[in-house]
């Protein structure tokens, strides 16, 4: 049975991410954007500028997932599907996908990434349980995919994850009601696999560097959900 859960929320995001440590939060970012466009590594970098501007975890894990280098954002931006041609065969990285609308559908907390991705800070940690968001969620991504009349949507969900078989038997049962074929497979190496492939839906940093083309589909479905959400944005205050 789903549970009535706030994804990804922390009581502390108030005030980590309230308008007081924005500016702080966004001169951090700047600086670290600064260093991996000169080639330090981000492990290295973001713990320097996390010490300096003495950050929390959770504002570190917030640079280090919004933050990318130049040439890292031109990458990906020149493999980016901005419109799904009809009858495409869709990747979908499950629970990295899934997991940011239901942080959405929670009011949590998300941010929008230099490279124009929306990601989460909920963390999975080899554990997810199914919430009051995941059938919407999926409904979602279902009715944005049939409108851009794809012919196949392939789910990969990580077999070591708790639950994996039934989020699988709830994306089958959602996805009934639609026109394209849906496939969910559930393996051990997700990333692997989606690496080698074009149009992959995902947010995850190192498949978006490895693969062939991807679709942005989080965004899309973001601006369905709420085209005014009050993401911590560094997209346009970090240039």
């Amino acid at each position: 049975m789903s549970r009535t859960i706030k994804r990804g929320f922390s009581p502390n995001d108030t005030t980590e991410f309230g308008e007081q440590s924005l500016e702080k939060l966004f001169q951090a970012g700047q600086d670290l954007y600064y260093l991996l466009n000169r080639n330090y590594k981000v492990k290295g970098a973001s713990t320097f500028i996390g010490n300096h501007f003495m950050l929390s975890e959770r504002q570190r894990l917030a640079l280090v997932r919004a933050v990318s280098s130049k040439e890292h954002i031109q990458n990906r931006k020149n493999k980016e599907i901005q419109d799904i041609p009809s009858g495409s065969v869709i990747h979908i990285d499950g629970f990295n996908t899934i997991i940011t609308l239901e942080v959405a559908l929670s009011q949590s907390l998300l941010l929008k990434s230099m490279d124009g991705t929306i990601r989460d800070l909920a963390g999975l940690r080899g554990t997810y349980r199914l919430i009051d968001h995941t059938t919407t969620a999926i409904q979602y991504i279902g009715e944005t995919l049939e409108k851009n009349k794809v012919s196949k949507v392939i789910f990969y969900l990580d077999a070591p994850v708790s639950n994996s078989g039934r989020l699988k038997q709830r994306i089958l049962d959602v996805f009934s009601d639609f026109s394209f074929v849906v496939q969910v497979e559930i393996i051990n190496q997700v990333d692997t696999v989606l690496e080698k492939l074009d149009y992959v839906v995902t947010s995850d940093a190192i498949i978006l560097d490895k693969c062939m083309s991807w679709v942005n589909l989080n965004a899309k479905i973001m601006e369905q959900i709420d085209p005014n959400y009050p993401y911590v944005d560094f997209y346009t205050n970090i240039k």
